[in-house]
């Protein structure tokens, strides 16, 4: 028995829903600045367990690092850029999930919207089956979204969104802080570790009244000594010792985790924007040829403008993408023969429709 999820599938799948006749814009399209949220079970979770792991480094920073630290300045200036970077961090986040990736009109492959277009010889449009809607170049379809998205590179469940034209500058940026929270964590875990067992050494020798000297010299051993010992652990964590150990090696094991990941992702993000081409782009790099356009372009274009503060500011938008023109749905084809080939490789997977083929068949093309 088919799942729901399948059985629609399936009907999207059938030739009388592929063809622009069939294909009705939403009755209710979405207002101007509605914002965007993805309501998938898997990528809402992820987003929590995102937040609550950079919550719990937050925790054990300050409650057990910096707080019981006698050094204020050491405390105060890696509380505020522990902070600043994880406010940026989360920050990041909820842009990148919040903010729309680039989502192509729903619904708008209807018969009198291509035949608006005035399709030229040479020119086809290519129709998504599945959101009925036209595919601009290098629109791809986002299952989970159930959207087709312009410069699509990859859906990430840990920002519960696509990665696409509009968000992809918040994307790096929360990999980016992300992996700096995370470096810089484990360098305060390393500090944490060294001060805290030369403090308690210290004060083992304090206890006794020795020096270190003394102590070698005297060759004292712990199993010689027969009163207990009374040192305070109270300078290093105002947690009890186990706990501490527990709390710091949690946070080690996140850091390195989330480091090394999110260092992949961020390079991952930088390379395909400086070569401009996504993800998915590089995937079909032996089927789709393209012409790119200069790195530094396309960095200015991601990031919105010139080199500046803002690049790294999560609240500064990318420079606003021109709204499409109708030259714009419509793609460029050396002769219709290979419009007619495309067409023919695209829907093998299809039903046989008895309808006969129409002129609207040659130009629209199913992808």
């Amino acid at each position: 028995m088919l799942i729901p999820a399948h059985h629609f599938r399936d009907i999207e799948r059938k030739p009388e829903y592929l063809q622009p006749e069939k294909c009705i814009p939403p009755p209710h399209p979405r207002p101007a600045g509605t914002m965007w949220f993805i309501r998938d079970g898997c990528g809402i979770a992820c987003a929590i367990v995102t937040w609550f792991l950079v919550l719990y480094a937050e925790f054990v920073v300050l409650f057990v690092m910096l707080i019981p630290s006698r050094d204020y300045v050491y405390s105060v200036i890696n509380g505020l850029v522990f902070n600043l970077l994880a406010f940026l961090a989360l920050a990041s986040h909820c842009r990148a999930m919040l903010t729309d990736p680039g989502a192509v009109p729903k619904g708008n492959a209807t018969k009198e919207f291509i035949e608006s277009l005035q399709l030229k010889p040479g020119q086809v449009v290519y129709k998504c089956p599945k959101c009925c809607s036209i595919k601009p170049d290098r629109a791809h379809h986002c299952s989970v979204c159930k959207r087709c998205i312009r410069k699509m590179d990859h859906h990430c469940p840990w920002v519960n969104n696509c990665v696409g034209e509009n968000n992809q500058k918040y994307f790096v940026l929360f990999t980016m802080y992300i992996a700096l929270i995370s470096l810089h964590a484990l360098i305060m875990v390393g500090f944490h570790f060294l001060h805290c067992f030369e403090e308690d050494w210290t004060n083992l020798l304090q206890a006794y009244g020795l020096t270190r000297e003394e102590t070698a010299e005297a060759r004292i051993s712990l199993h010689e000594i027969k009163q207990p010992l009374k040192v305070s652990s109270t300078e290093c964590s105002s947690f009890s010792p186990p706990t501490t150990v527990i709390l710091l090696i949690l946070l080690c094991f996140e850091g390195l985790l989330f480091l090394i990941f999110t260092s992949v992702m961020f390079g991952t993000q930088v390379h395909s924007i400086c070569t401009d081409e996504t993800g998915i782009e590089r995937l079909q790099r032996k089927k789709q040829r393209r012409e790119r356009r200069g790195s530094w372009k396309s960095v200015k274009e991601t990031f919105g403008g010139d080199f500046s503060l803002n690049w790294f500011n999560p609240f500064s938008g990318p420079r606003h993408p021109k709204p499409l023109s109708d030259r714009d749905w419509v793609r460029q084809v050396s002769s219709v023969s290979d419009t007619e080939n495309t067409e023919t490789t695209t829907t093998t997977t299809e039903e046989p429709s008895e309808e006969p083929k129409n002129e609207a068949f040659v130009e629209v093309v199913d992808e």
